[in-house]
């Protein structure tokens, strides 16, 4: 069994620190997934993810007993690992179809090599994501194939307090004004309102903003918030807060 660390992008005590808030900032509502991988350490993980992001999961490792679980289980998405010890995903995949059970699949696989992504995509996979890769990133790719599946109906319009952001028009309007906000500001307020009232670390918007690790000055964050503090609370009452020591809120007003 290859160890945990060469399948992950952090290292595992980060990782496992992690699943905790996983579903901090997500949106996911609650499905059923099953995760088919004979790596225990693995499935245990991934499962943990996406239990953290609200799901019901169940975890198979063979093709076989992930066939019965999903007979079975019924479940909204698959995580099917490429290399299983009975038969390949792909082979996994196209038993799924025969038996009618078309959810989205998303497979996992330690080869990179563009002829076996593109195999596994034209077979029917909804998604390939290859080792290592994190589990925010694989949670958020459970969440976009949900989405595009039907099973998971986006919230088009967000509102706290007079801050309303409507994603279909792409607009954000504070006491029916419009705010011309850049694209990652629209970002950072659209994470904020759907958290509105928990208090976001630094390190959980640098995760859901700009969507990949970062481990160096965290200036990046105060700066946008600056910029949409003077954007969005130009108004009373003021929305965004500083918590001291921990993090940033949007705050609706009492």
């Amino acid at each position: 069994m290859r160890c945990v660390e060469q399948i992950f992008r952090k290292p595992i005590d980060t990782v496992q620190a992690k699943l905790s808030r996983v579903h901090d900032a997500g949106e996911m509502a609650e499905h059923k997934a099953l995760v088919v991988d004979d790596e225990e350490n693995i499935s245990f993980l991934v499962a943990s993810a996406l239990r953290a992001a609200g799901m019901e999961v169940e975890v198979a490792a063979s093709g076989k007993s992930g066939l019965e679980a999903a007979e079975r289980f019924r479940p909204d998405v698959v995580v099917l690992d490429v290399m299983l010890p009975d038969m390949d995903g792909f082979a996994v995949l196209q038993l799924l179809r025969q038996r009618g059970l078309l959810m989205p699949v998303l497979f996992l696989s330690a080869k990179t090599d563009t002829t076996d992504r593109v195999r596994g995509l034209t077979a029917g996979g909804d998604d390939y994501i290859t080792k290592p890769f994190s589990l925010e990133e694989l949670v958020a790719r459970v969440h976009v194939a949900l989405r595009r599946s039907g099973q998971e109906v986006p919230q088009a319009q967000l509102a706290v307090a007079d801050l309303v952001l409507d994603d279909e028009a792409h607009l954000v309007m504070r006491a029916g004004d419009v705010v011309q906000l850049t694209p990652t500001e629209y970002k950072l307020c659209r994470l904020l309102m759907t958290n509105a009232g928990r208090v976001l670390t630094r390190e959980q918007i640098l995760d859901h903003v700009w969507n990949y690790d970062f481990d160096g000055e965290s200036a990046i964050v105060e700066t946008f918030i600056s910029s949409l503090r003077k954007k969005i609370d130009h108004v009373e009452p003021r929305l965004v807060e500083t918590v001291r020591g921990v993090g940033y809120t949007l705050r609706p007003p009492r």
